[in-house]
């Protein structure tokens, strides 16, 4: 009956799957050793290209023998194995498993070749641990919604299809088909989180409740299904709330949003520029400035790798900022200058080249007290009170480039050309490119 369960759920799943070739992600250990039996025994999983992967952690004095094993079971059923070897970080907050799983999808990442599909055994009883894990680490929907039967992987997928079954159920099949595996020692080290739940917990709670594996997964279902649905409203909310520059979101209607999509919003759009995600506490403080400080106040949060810094209607996020010296200046001849901050200056004329000046000009940051005639005024004015205008946030107006002439200040970065600037840039056929390090302001359409 085992043998039966173990198949036609294979078929079933196999059924729904996108075009790709077939890849098993092949431990030694018994759940492994199952699905890559079964699939070996389905001709339409061999139409695919059926091949193994297995992953050398090297952290088991007998790792090389479980490769051994492995190539030697795969090759028993005309199977080509790929053996993997990965470096374990040391372990984080997060522990030694998290570690260890983080270098493993790493080197299937890698591996996949395009559209490949990489099967793991993981099942109901995998999936009660991880929903409890996430659980008790405070995770939303997306969390308490588990393992997915199928999501994508570097330029391939991960395809998990026996998430439906017990681990009774592979049990059976693996003494039905008189299957050898590898006992790994470390799966008995209850140290170890999920090895604490899967052998303290879970037992336990099977005494009562018998069935709580699939009903922890008819509930990780709802979870899921929610956290699409407000996955889905995320991705509309981001679009509506984001600025012309992606690095900025207009505050107000995102506090006005519910609180269902506040906190995922936020954070897609912190990974849509690939800053690191905020701490819960970090986003609650964020909201609490928002609400309470006056219009006249800056709030910023940071945490590390990344800060958002409210300036008018929008909210700015960045990695942080690094200090400019207001003591810096530079000799410039157009041709590309190396700012302090990380970024450049430079003359370009249409086809993108360098321009190099027969005089230079000198570069530095503010002082204070600079003033400057744009283009097209009649009068100089103080640069602090045209970059205001201008809607440049206060902390940007200090790492903006100023050209001089002669001690005259010509242009501020690309955003403000004086009249001086201009002629040079038309006599030269070109136009100042200041490229910055970090998102902030887009200066796509300078002020002349």
């Amino acid at each position: 009956m085992s043998q039966n369960v173990v198949i036609a759920t294979l078929h079933a799943s196999l059924a729904q799957l996108p075009p790709g070739a077939l890849v098993v992600a092949f431990s030694g250990g018994m759940d492994s050793t199952v699905l890559l039996h079964a699939l070996a025994q389905i001709p339409v999983a061999r139409e695919r290209g059926l091949r193994a992967i297995h992953v050398d952690h090297g952290l088991h004095p007998d790792s090389a023998r479980w490769a051994q094993h492995c190539h030697a079971f795969a090759a028993g059923f005309g199977i080509a194995l790929t053996i993997v070897k990965v470096k374990v970080a040391q372990p984080t907050d997060s522990g030694p498993e998290a570690a260890a799983r983080q270098a493993r999808h790493a080197a299937y990442a890698e591996q996949l070749a395009a559209t490949e599909i990489l099967a793991l055994a993981h099942h109901a009883d995998d999936q009660a641990e991880t929903i409890l894990l996430k659980l008790l680490r405070g995770a939303g929907p997306e969390g308490l919604g588990g393992m997915r039967t199928l999501r994508q992987c570097g330029k391939g997928y991960l395809w998990r299809p026996l998430l439906g079954l017990a681990h009774e159920d592979l049990a059976a099949y693996a003494h039905m088909h008189a299957l050898h595996w590898i006992d790994d020692p470390s799966n008995a080290d209850t140290h170890l989180r999920r090895n604490f739940l899967r052998h303290e917990i879970l037992p336990r709670l099977a005494q009562h409740w018998p069935d709580a594996p699939i009903a922890l997964a008819h509930s990780a279902g709802w979870a899921r299904a929610a956290a699409d649905f407000i996955a889905a409203e995320t991705q509309h909310a981001l679009t509506h709330l984001r600025g012309v520059d992606p690095a900025t979101l207009r505050w107000q209607p995102w506090l006005d949003l519910p609180d269902a999509l506040r906190d995922p919003v936020l954070r897609l759009w912190l990974r849509q520029l690939d800053l690191p995600e905020p701490a819960h506490f970090h986003v609650a403080e964020l909201e609490r400035q928002l609400r309470e400080a006056g219009e006249d106040r800056l709030p910023c949060i940071s945490w590390r790798g990344a800060e958002i810094r409210r300036y008018r209607d929008m909210l700015y996020a960045m990695p942080p900022l690094a200090s400019v010296s207001p003591d810096w200046e530079a000799v410039w001849d157009g041709v590309a200058l190396n700012l302090p901050d990380g970024g450049t200056l430079t003359l370009k004329d249409k086809t993108a080249c360098d321009v190099r000046l027969a005089s230079s000009l000198q570069v530095r940051y503010r002082r204070g007290g600079e003033r400057m005639k744009p283009a097209g005024h009649a009068h100089a004015r103080e640069l602090r009170s045209l970059l205001q205008e201008a809607g440049i946030p206060p902390w940007l107006r200090e790492r903006i480039p100023l050209v001089f002439a002669d001690d005259e200040l010509i242009a501020a970065g690309d955003l403000i050309l004086g009249a001086t600037a201009s002629e040079l840039c038309a006599r030269h056929d070109a136009h100042i490119v200041w490229t910055q390090a970090r998102p902030g302001i887009d200066s796509a359409a300078p002020l002349r």
